[in-house]
């Protein structure tokens, strides 16, 4: 893709060329301490010009300024790494995988990036934005736009031409709606021609594409249960703020249509012979699920821990308990934070501590781990961890939302 020019900047797209890396490499101080003031001002021009692409973004993360601290994150990272891109790691396929299950296409990138340049400019002004700062970052972000494009459209082939896959939206019909919970609903999901599905990796989720009150919504969710041949299953969390899961839960009923895109996302379970540890909270059990479905038939020793604030908003909870009986290999453990009169018992009341990850955890910390949840549970979870002796790279977490630091 070439970059196109902005005439009121009167700067034509180049190559990246080792100036242009230097003085990409010279703004990470200043995107460090304003970045995110920065994609602030980008995101608001960005929506307020160009209202066609707010179907992509949650404006509840919008309203948070999680969104806003993920993408001034994300140009930090590339900023620093502008020399040794492979430094990004997981970054970059994290990306692609949240586009993907969006759809996010070429002609949306000249839109970005027209609207971060003037951003750079007018939020730095011009004494720092000079003439070369910005054709510095025109350059890079071409750079960035041209890997993302190509990444994305070789996953789009991929998945439109394999086995029950398809490209862009596909009807399917809600065949059941069950509730899992005081706050969870599962929803299951056949497509509407009656064809094939394509296969999907456990941990992986879809898009989703409906019209609310006149306005199109985007959304991503967790494919709550192991793949089948004819049909999916999400499991969505009523938010109290949430417009998309509110109307999931209170207008779709048996029998109506959703729209959605392939799955996508690379938190996926890998294959290994060492045990498993999948620890959530919350809502952040629904990927879990088809992890645990698929390692058990695998016969993989599995530590299942979850944390909820009481048993009424445990969801699966009699499946689970069920899969422990039939499976001498899975053991599971499950944490309230309040114990009401109402509840079944759970093992622990408080908090997930290190203390009661010490004794949950199998003996050897040899083991590969998956967790995801609140984010500030995710913060102690992945403390606890290391100073557990669970090697770093053998513990994987995902974002329900836009991704932020766990440091």
């Amino acid at each position: 893709m070439q970059f196109q020019a902005l005439p009121f900047l009167r700067v034509k797209p180049t190559m990246l060329s080792a100036e242009h890396r230097t003085i990409v490499k010279a703004t990470v101080p200043l995107l460090e301490s304003g970045g995110e003031a920065l994609t602030t001002h980008f995101y608001k021009m960005l929506l307020s010009e160009h209202p066609e692409v707010q179907p992509l973004f949650n404006q509840t993360n919008q309203a948070s300024g999680a969104q806003q601290r993920a993408l001034a994150n994300g140009v930090l990272m590339y900023a620093r790494h502008i020399d040794e891109l492979e430094q990004l790691g997981g970054l970059v396929s994290q990306i692609v995988n949240k586009h993907v299950s969006l759809q996010i296409l070429p002609e949306h990138y000249p839109l970005v990036g027209g609207c971060l340049l003037r951003s750079i400019r007018e939020v730095l002004g011009t004494e720092i934005a000079t003439d070369a700062v910005i054709e510095a970052w025109a350059a890079a972000y071409g750079q960035l736009a041209d890997i993302l494009i190509a990444a994305e459209a070789n996953i789009y082939d991929e998945k439109a031409n394999a086995p029950g896959g398809w490209r862009g939206a596909r009807r399917f019909t809600v065949a059941r709606k069950v509730r899992e919970s005081e706050e969870i609903t599962s929803f299951y999901l056949r497509p509407e021609d009656g064809k094939a599905l394509l296969e999907f990796h456990p941990g992986q989720y879809i898009g989703l594409r409906v019209v609310i009150d006149g306005r199109e919504m985007r959304r991503n969710y967790s494919l709550s249960a192991a793949a089948s041949s004819h049909e999916y299953r999400i499991s969505v969390k009523r938010e109290p703020n949430g417009t998309v899961s509110k109307y999931l839960h209170d207008s779709i009923a048996e029998g109506g249509m959703l729209e959605l895109f392939p799955p996508a996302g690379d938190f996926t379970l890998e294959l290994s012979e060492r045990p498993l540890v999948l620890i959530s909270g919350g809502v952040g059990i629904t990927p879990t699920l088809a992890m645990l479905e698929t390692a058990l038939k695998a016969n993989r020793p599995v530590h299942f821990i979850h944390a909820a604030r009481h048993g009424g908003v445990h969801a699966f909870r009699d499946w689970i308990d069920g899969l422990v009986a039939r499976h001498p290999q899975l053991k599971r453990f499950y944490c309230y934070a309040e114990q009401r009169d109402s509840d079944p018992a759970a093992d622990a009341i408080g908090m997930l501590d290190r203390d009661l990850l010490a004794r949950w955890l199998p003996a050897s910390r040899d083991i590969d781990v998956y967790f995801l949840g609140p984010l500030p549970f995710m913060k102690a979870v992945k403390c606890h961890l290391l100073e557990l002796g669970v090697p770093g790279k053998q513990s994987r977490y995902e974002f329900f939302g836009p991704a932020t630091a766990l440091d």
